[in-house]
């Protein structure tokens, strides 16, 4: 009989520490930072080239997609993984700062490789 309250104290007790492990390995959802849309990269991994100019209103860019950006003699790259999949935002959030002059929209498609 004291074996089987031990087994089930036991139990118990390792069930809670899983559920604890497990609940802490959720995802930390939208901060609304850089990060949100993605991590710069190296300029020479991009997979193609989109120049801002100032009659740049909006850019559109695929979920998974690696782009530099050129404006002027300025340029940097942004590899995409925006969360939610698809997702709308200012460039100014992911550029170096005075990139542009001119807001510019991104609009990110979502990826058909991503889709569950």
């Amino acid at each position: 009989m004291l074996n089987l309250k031990r087994a089930a104290i036991v139990l118990a007790i390792t069930g809670f520490a899983a559920a604890t492990q497990i609940s802490g390995a959720q995802a930390a959802g939208w901060a609304g930072a850089s990060v949100d849309y993605g991590t710069p990269v190296t300029t020479g991994i991009a997979g193609r080239v989109i120049t801002v100019t100032a009659d740049t209103s909006y850019v559109s860019v695929s979920n998974g997609e690696t782009v530099q950006f050129k404006s002027g003699d300025k340029m940097f790259s942004w590899h995409f993984d925006t969360f939610p999949e698809e997702a709308r935002f200012d460039l100014s959030k992911i550029a170096p700062s005075g990139f542009t002059a001119t807001p510019v929209l991104v609009y990110v498609a979502s990826n058909p490789l991503y889709r569950g």
